[in-house]
């Protein structure tokens, strides 16, 4: 009796083992098979969330947008959930693709893929990227066509299908496509002030496994002050579905994401565009391979325009040249011709070696010295210092650099920054030590050839400031590109001020200068195209001949002209360099002279400039400029520091 009762009971635990295991084996079935579409999407799977971050906005001195980072979509596809409606889908989102059906049918498959060590990854069987950089508007009207059962049927009558069939359409309409926030670069303005921007690219970098976009800059103020550009990306990590949607009540935040700070430069865009547009009528007018210039503020060195063409797009820069991408202003060096007579004379005055009255024989345009023969572009006779700055005598000029002495010469050239960068926030500007030579290393001739702007070869910039030391009571300034860094709120995070370099001359020298600079734009002056109606103008004008391979080319030339206003209370200096002007004259004063002179009298303008003539008579009272507007950003006159002389 109690075996056979042991027996039932044996039986009995059998049976409900053999129907739990029934049970379970119908729960799986249930759920992995029947009800398998249904809780594709309620699966859950811990994932780390990108948090969107904004790369820094550059900004002109008036807070004008220059470059910027807009929101873009990269769109996604997830190809397990497609299940052999890919051409369908294909279909409908190639056109706003902007992609050939084909080549999107074809992402459209589950894929293995393989990663780095050879093993086997899944990320192909539920992630794919099928385009990036699309816009915002885009990405409405693929999930607009995507749930759009009148554009996209499926070949199928949704109600009539069992609930898991439902719930997979429901799943492909919703979740098959998909896309990720991303940023890109982008410049309002075109071309403007390129050569300053410079550009950016996009990186990305991989988080679970998502992508989020970094953009890193390349050229310019983009590379330079990248660090302060740049976002941070933030993200946390959440519990997902199976369609990637956020189990929002288990997210946990990881690391928060951080804007990239504001740059704001000193550039300004009226300025800006005044500068190249002028610079535009001179490659017409006069035909020069290049053309540049730069706007400068004398006494802070900040710079409000800087501009060479040809130029180019960041926005297109699969169409530039990377001739047309180079700064020519801080890159290329050229022999400055007889713009650098300012500094063999400020010189000589500085130690009293000459004054502006004194007198040097000018051998009637041919002087024999070292073995070689010097030239004028005159036969001049005997002219005063004054009068070799006005009307460009080599021969005066070299004169003078004897009657200086050379070891005081090339003090003085490195005393006004050349043989040096002048640190300029910009990438690639030229170092310029092995173009200014010591004087051991100096021939017969160096004495009487670079007092006149030969044998010796400087960056359009160092220049350009050379004159602004004149200017600036024989202070040499920093230049001056970025004015703050600001946070997204525009709170002043850095505020930078105007640097003193050095004082190269006395400030009476620096008068004295001044005062032979401005009988360059007067009669007898050899840049009378220059001249304003309204302002007192001091300048000098360069035509320098290039030397290619060593030797000098005839009939190619680089022509400048270097200048400031009001002469005697100077706002702003404004250099503009042509090289190779084929048409209409090569000179200095015929070529660059006219471009200054536009340019000068649109920024004075603009820029609210107080005249110092009246209707042209010196002496009288100045009037107001008819049409000026009350504008004028004023100048700065508090300096961070002073850096003595080495």
């Amino acid at each position: 009796m109690g075996k056979r009762l042991q027996t039932k009971r044996v039986f009995l635990l059998v049976a409900l083992l053999a129907l739990a295991f029934a049970g379970l084996g119908y729960r799986l079935v249930d759920l992995q098979v029947m009800r398998h579409e249904e809780l594709l999407g309620k699966a859950q799977r811990s994932t780390p969330i990108p948090l969107r971050s904004h790369r820094g906005d550059i900004l002109d001195a008036r807070g004008n947008l220059l470059a910027t980072s807009i929101s873009v979509k990269t769109i996604c596809a997830d190809p397990s959930l497609m299940a052999g409606h890919q051409a369908e889908v294909a279909r409908v989102i190639a056109p706003l693709l902007k992609m050939s059906e084909a080549a999107v049918y074809q992402q459209l498959f589950p894929r293995v893929l393989k990663n780095s060590k050879g093993e086997t990854v899944t990320n192909g069987l539920h992630y794919v990227r099928l385009q990036k950089n699309v816009s915002e508007e885009t990405w409405q009207q693929i999930k607009s066509v995507m749930t759009n059962r009148t554009l996209l049927t499926f070949g199928v009558d949704e109600k009539k299908l069992p609930k898991s069939k439902q719930t997979f359409y429901n799943n492909l309409r919703k979740s098959a496509i998909f896309a990720e926030a991303g940023q890109l670069r982008v410049y309002p303005n075109g071309a403007l002030a390129a050569h300053v921007l410079g550009f950016a690219s996009s990186e990305e970098l991989k988080v679970g496994e998502r992508f989020i976009t970094q953009i890193n800059g390349r050229d310019g103020i983009e590379k330079t002050l990248n660090t302060a550009l740049s976002d941070v990306a933030g993200w946390y990590v959440t519990e997902t579905d199976r369609r990637g949607s956020e189990m929002v009540p288990l997210r946990g935040q990881e690391a928060e994401a951080r804007d990239g700070l504001n740059v704001v430069l000193t550039i300004d865009s009226v300025v800006q565009h005044t500068l190249e547009s002028a610079l535009t009528n001179a490659m017409e007018k006069y035909g020069p391979i290049s053309a540049s210039g730069v706007v400068i503020r004398p006494r802070t060195g900040e710079i409000l325009a800087m501009a060479t063409l040809p130029n180019f797009d960041p926005n297109n820069l699969n169409a530039a040249s990377t001739n047309a991408m180079r700064n020519r202003i801080i890159t290329d060096v050229m022999e400055p011709g007889s713009t650098f007579k300012i500094v063999t004379v400020s010189g000589a005055l500085n130690e009293r070696r000459v004054t502006l009255n004194d007198t040097f024989d000018c051998e009637h345009g041919a002087f024999a010295f070292a073995g070689r023969v010097l030239h004028d572009h005159e036969a001049f006779g005997t002219l005063s210092v004054r009068d070799i700055i006005v009307k460009s005598s080599n021969i005066g000029a070299a004169k003078v650099g004897i009657q200086l002495g050379a070891d005081k010469l090339y003090d003085y050239i490195h005393d006004f920054g050349f043989g040096e960068r002048t640190g300029i926030s910009l990438p690639g500007e030229r170092d310029t030590e092995n173009y200014v030579h010591p004087v051991k290393d100096w021939s017969k001739v160096s004495i009487a050839q670079i007092p006149m702007g030969q044998g010796i070869a400087v960056t359009r910039l160092q220049m350009a400031f050379a004159m602004c030391a004149i200017a600036n009571n024989g202070w040499l300034m920093r230049p001056m590109l970025v004015d703050r860094l600001e946070d997204r709120d525009h709170n002043v995070v850095a505020q930078y001020s105007p640097q003193r370099v050095r004082q190269v001359i006395s400030e009476s020298t620096a008068r004295q200068m001044v005062e032979a600079l401005k009988g360059v734009v007067v009669a007898g002056g050899t840049a009378v195209k220059a001249g304003l109606t309204n302002y007192t103008v001091a300048g000098k004008t360069g035509t320098a001949q290039k030397v290619e391979g060593g030797v000098y080319v005839h009939g190619k030339y680089i022509a400048s002209f270097i200048g400031f206003f009001p002469a005697d209370n100077p706002e702003v200096c404004i250099a503009i360099v042509l090289d190779e002007p084929s048409q209409n004259g090569y000179y200095g004063g015929l070529t660059a002279g006219p471009t200054f002179k536009q340019v000068a009298e649109r920024v004075a303008n603009y820029l609210n400039i107080r005249p110092d003539i009246d209707n042209g008579q010196p002496g009288k009272p100045p009037t107001a400029i008819a049409g000026a507007t009350d504008n004028a950003r004023p100048l700065k006159t508090i300096y961070a520091r002073t850096i003595t002389k080495p």
